[in-house]
């Protein structure tokens, strides 16, 4: 793909992230680092299941035009601004962020699709679920009408571990460390209890802010009413073998990560059929 040319470094995040511009002035943000594979796949199956998120795709390589030398993540740019393993996010023309939702006082929160996100999220292993990471678009200048979406719009902390762990290569997109996680870790005849997001390890009580936070979080997984999560795997289910590969392909995993992946989420998705 490109050439693409570079326009400006995001520190936001703990991922190297810049924006750059192809030859038809469409702009992407290209994303370095772990979480560049995990994040497409992710994206797949919270499209298919109908709720907004934003518009990624995986490149292995890429030229990028007048790269500077970044602040983070230089280290991952090779001669003449080439770049391998990168995640590219389209900015969608006339869609602004406005904000971000929370999840405890979200417009949805206690519907049928809202538990079920819940329930998504926690089949990926997403646990890094913290407000910031749900966006509030306004697509108006984009539909022609009042419109504002709610999205998640950060998915890169999926497919590994279940909470924060160091080194990072094991908490996202880490097979190993993704077949070895719990899933469901209580069921009672009304309510479901997920690992992810699990509680905060003891090395975050290095940074207590964000260990608070944490604790804040782990409610998101826990006492999901038992309907909603059947129902969550009943929509999962629609989807084909052919299907759950393709969203581990589109990432740039090898064949054997990609049958790796698949067959966990298969069977995480039977867990909630028989629920």
């Amino acid at each position: 793909m490109g050439p693409f040319t570079f326009v400006e470094e995001d520190l936001d995040g703990s991922n190297p992230k810049f924006d750059v511009v192809d030859q038809d002035k469409v702009r992407w943000k290209v994303k370095l680092g772990p979480e560049a594979q995990p994040e497409v796949a992710a994206t797949r199956f919270v499209w298919a299941m109908g709720y907004f998120t934003d518009e990624d795709y995986f490149v292995t390589d890429l030229q990028v035009l007048n790269l500077p030398k970044l602040k983070r993540g230089s280290d991952l740019v090779g001669p003449n601004g080439t770049i391998h393993a990168a995640r590219l996010e389209r900015h969608l023309k006339g869609q602004d962020k406005i904000g971000f939702w929370k999840w405890k006082s979200s417009p949805f929160h206690g519907t049928r699709e809202f538990n079920a996100l819940r329930v998504l999220l926690a089949m990926i292993n997403d646990w890094d679920v913290k407000d910031v990471n749900n966006a509030i678009y306004d697509r108006g200048e984009r539909s022609g009408e009042e419109q504002v979406i709610y999205a998640i719009s950060d998915l890169g902390a999926s497919f590994g571990t279940t909470g924060y762990f160091l080194p990072h290569s094991l908490s996202r997109g880490n097979l190993k460390a993704y077949q070895d996680s719990r899933f469901v870790t209580k069921a009672s005849p009304t309510e479901v209890t997920f690992k992810t997001p699990s509680r905060p390890t003891l090395l975050e009580l290095l940074a207590l802010p964000q260990f608070i936070r944490r604790v804040h979080l782990e409610w998101i997984g826990h006492d999901i009413p038992r309907a909603d999560a059947h129902w969550m795997g009943q929509m999962l289910a629609r989807l084909s073998p052919e299907q759950i590969r393709d969203a581990f392909r589109t990432s740039g995993y090898s064949s054997e990560e990609v049958e790796g992946f698949a067959k966990i989420v298969e069977r995480r998705i039977a867990q909630l059929n028989e629920l």
